[in-house]
């Protein structure tokens, strides 16, 4: 299959060049063999038992969660048909006992069930404590943890993620199916609150999708943009591109890093306050509503929205600092206490 909208695929990138042409940018792109040179791809690339053995022997013993599936699902780790549950079970297991299983499964000697694996958002040092140091990454600084993903195949619904995010793949091959921001009405997003793993998710099943029920969403495969990892490669997605991911492989692994935003995690709360007191106003005070998130939120201006103000007196207007953010959440906490 042709690849549509081929990404930047810089020949040399360090972590000044990337953070100039793509960080600062907000432009998605690929960077091959970043990581090849990582112990952990190199003993991918001996065999999935040696990269078992490099995990086991940096492995603290800590249970990590795993999703489980009948391999009916192919993977797709998701929605029951009625969307009141989901398709899968959360399961605490040994990092290591699902390595083995994994192994086990791919080599025909478990023959006890048919099922999908897939661990995923692991915190390194929850579980593989000097993981990144023997792993760094280049093009960020030491104190960003990375996480891992493992299974023996999965595919990941269509969603985004509100930090930076660079996706490294160890072993098997990730296929990344890329949509910019502003495709957001043609992926049928399903809940806000309710999901598989925190962020929301495209409801079209990209192997079968129902153009009767998601007609949109023709014109968003149009614009999509389509990206396969092989071990040592990384893809830089910035916040809110919508992802699709499928590994293959019945031994599979990614590291990835979030970086930027997560200490936060308060945009998703924002937007669901801004429809609860905004979304069902009339038209014209939307757009009245509007114009005031453009002037001291959205604007190329909006850093300069106070500066006709004292400092002392900018209150929640005044700049970015931790005494800033204690007034606008007790701003907050107070009129959401006067309904």
């Amino acid at each position: 299959m042709d690849i549509p909208n081929p990404l930047a695929e810089p020949a040399q990138i360090d972590r000044t060049s990337f953070e100039r042409d793509f960080l600062e940018q907000g432009r998605p792109a690929v960077f091959r063999g970043l990581v090849k040179h990582w112990p952990l791809v190199e003993a991918a690339e001996r065999s999935p038992e040696a990269l078992a053995d490099y995990l086991k022997g940096k492995y603290n013993g800590s249970p990590v969660e795993s999703f489980v599936a009948p391999a009916d699902q192919q993977g797709r780790h998701f929605y029951d048909p009625e969307m009141r549950g989901f398709n899968f079970q959360r399961r605490q297991v040994a990092l290591s006992e699902m390595l083995d299983k994994l192994l086990a499964m791919a080599n025909g000697q478990d023959l006890s069930g048919d099922l999908a694996l897939y661990a995923g958002s692991v915190p390194a040092s929850s579980c593989l404590p000097d993981l990144a140091q023997h792993n760094p990454m280049p093009l960020l600084p030491p104190e960003i943890e990375p996480r891992i993903w493992i299974g023996n195949g999965s595919r990941v619904a269509a969603h985004f993620d509100p930090d930076l995010n660079i996706a490294c793949a160890i072993s098997g091959t990730r296929r990344f199916i890329l949509f910019p921001p502003e495709q957001v009405a043609n992926l049928y997003i399903g809940p806000l609150e309710f999901n598989m793993a925190g962020p929301p998710a495209s409801l079209v099943d990209f192997a079968n999708p129902d153009h009767e029920r998601f007609p949109r969403f023709a014109e968003a495969w149009e614009q999509r943009i389509e990206v396969e990892l092989s071990p040592g490669d990384a893809l830089f997605i910035p916040p809110l591109w919508w992802h699709h991911v499928e590994a293959d492989g019945a031994f599979n692994m990614l590291v990835n890093y979030w970086w930027g935003t997560h200490k936060q995690r308060q945009q998703m709360p924002a937007l669901a306050l801004a429809m609860l007191a905004i979304r069902e106003r009339p038209l014209a005070e939307r757009q009245a509503w509007r114009t005031l998130f453009d002037h001291y939120v959205f604007g190329e201006d909006a850093g300069d929205a106070a500066a006709h103000i004292p400092a002392h007196a900018q209150g929640v207007l005044g700049e970015a600092n931790p005494q800033r953010d204690a007034i606008i959440l007790s701003f907050i906490q107070q009129s959401l206490a006067r309904r």
